[in-house]
C-alpha cells in the first residue's frame, strides 16, 4: 500500500489555511490576459455599492465624460 503524500493530506481540508506558502516561482508562466489592455487605458477598482450601479465601462465613461463636461464656473453661479 501505498502512502498519501503530504500535499493530499491537506486537501482533504480545504478550509484550513496554511500561516506561510512557499511558492515555487520558477515554474510561473506570464499572465496571459496583460496584453489585453491597452497602453493607454487605465484600469480602476470600483467599491462594491459603487459597482452595483455602474455595471459596465460604458455607463461610468459616461458619468465621467458628464462630470468633465460640466462647467467650471458652475459653483460661483452657485453662490449668486
Amino acid at each position: 500500500m501505498r502512502k498519501m503524500s503530504t500535499n493530499k493530506a491537506r486537501r482533504s481540508h480545504p478550509e484550513e489555511i496554511e500561516p506561510e506558502y512557499d511558492f515555487d516561482y520558477t515554474k510561473a508562466k506570464p499572465n496571459r490576459f496583460a496584453g489585453r489592455i491597452a497602453k493607454d487605458r487605465v484600469v480602476v477598482l470600483l467599491d462594491p455599492e459603487v459597482s452595483k450601479v455602474f455595471t459596465d465601462s460604458k455607463s461610468v465613461n459616461a458619468a465621467l465624460r458628464g462630470l468633465i463636461a460640466e462647467p467650471k464656473n458652475s459653483k460661483r453661479e452657485a453662490r449668486k
